[in-house]
């Protein structure tokens, strides 16, 4: 193999490439064996990391609907394997799922990975990595990519099972089950949402299964949604909330329906924006707010922790308005979820990290988009 840069890999706390050619001026840097190499350099993280044998690790996958993903998925889980951990292979998965493999019960990985490269074009992959205390920091990527650049990895004498799992279908029914409890309807309680038309664009990204996973076995009315189908060349608008394309697209498709709201996810699932009844955006600042007025009102005082980009008019309304507390933190889904996290643990309630992009975390355990 040809001297490579690894470091030009590294995305923050993320890892994410040019996986497909196509585009002008672009040369691809993330390839198959690129892959493997990175599926190996994970096990040897979290053997160090779990201080439990590669033998003894069971390691999730999943993907969003990129074109370059079911390549780039096995070639990792060939390389999780050939060094002896087992694989659960999740085929279509979102961000949050990934994670909440890693916490749930009968699961229970003990490290996740996510092949997205968020709302980039369509010749971009990464990988997101994860494990029960979530995502990895900065200096975490950089250890593995450095594993990656030594190369040097023991084959296994067995190596590990890759068996396929329909863990989405696990994770949504955990949304249901945790609205149905919480909203309680007297008369209704397996569909607390009938009566509600709610529309959702998935940009042909990974969150299709909204839909029918979990909003029609709450009741919910879905006419009107779009785009669920999952679609990596994405032709009908960029997946991402902030694009204003796809945010005129999801407005006027609730306009049309006569919704009560709408919803739109990016790629990878971690990042949302909302649309209320007359077709007026909630996202960024308002869509924080949204949020916030929700969590306040079942945990009162409770500090929000949210980027620092975000508005002084947001800071009065949860302060002034809420009872709350604001606390702006350093820009970054993973710097204001650790910083919330800091926060409770010093005795400082926190039910809520939020990026003005849509990225959002409850306590720490209830990752969301």
């Amino acid at each position: 193999m040809q001297i490579f840069n690894w470091t030009k890999l590294q995305n923050g706390s993320d890892i994410r490439g040019i996986a497909l050619e196509g585009v002008p001026n672009e040369k691809v840097n993330l390839t198959p064996e690129i892959a493997t190499i990175l599926g190996k350099s994970f096990v040897s993280w979290l053997v160090q990391k779990v201080n439990k044998p590669a033998a003894e690790l069971t390691i999730a996958i999943g993907r969003d609907s990129r074109l370059s993903g079911p390549t780039l998925m096995q070639a990792v889980m060939e390389g999780i394997a050939s060094v002896g951990a087992t694989v659960y292979d999740f085929e279509m998965a979102s961000t949050p799922a990934m994670f909440m493999s890693t916490i749930t019960p009968g699961f229970d990985c003990d490290g996740a990975i996510m092949l997205t490269a968020s709302h980039l074009p369509f010749n971009r992959n990464g990988l997101k990595f994860f494990t029960a205390k979530g995502g990895l920091q900065k200096q975490d990527i950089t250890d593995i990519l450095t594993l990656a650049q030594s190369n040097y990895f023991q084959p296994a004498s067995s190596p590990g099972k890759i068996t396929k799992h329909d863990f989405i279908s696990v994770y949504a029914n955990q949304f249901v089950k945790k609205i149905r409890e919480s909203v309680n309807h007297p008369d209704n309680f397996d569909e607390p949402l009938t009566g509600l038309k709610i529309v959702v664009d998935a940009g042909n990204g990974a969150g299709g299964f909204y839909v029918d996973k979990v909003l029609k076995p709450l009741g919910a009315d879905t006419t009107g949604s779009q785009f669920l189908e999952p679609d990596g060349t994405f032709p009908n608008h960029v997946p991402n909330p902030e694009d204003k394309q796809a945010m005129q697209s999801v407005c006027q498709a609730v306009i049309e329906h006569q919704a009560d709201f709408g919803i739109i996810f990016d790629t990878d699932v971690d990042r949302s924006a909302a649309v209320d009844q007359v077709g007026k955006e909630l996202n960024r600042n308002r869509l924080i707010a949204l949020i916030s007025a929700i969590v306040l009102k079942e945990h009162p005082g409770s500090t929000i922790v949210t980027d620092s980009i975000t508005s002084d008019g947001l800071t009065q309304f949860i302060e002034q308005d809420l009872k709350g507390i604001h606390h702006r933190f350093k820009r970054g889904y993973k710097n204001v979820i650790d910083e919330s996290i800091r926060l409770t643990e010093a005795g400082h309630e926190s039910w809520l990290a939020i990026e003005t992009s849509g990225t959002w975390s409850f306590e720490r355990k209830l990752l969301s988009g």
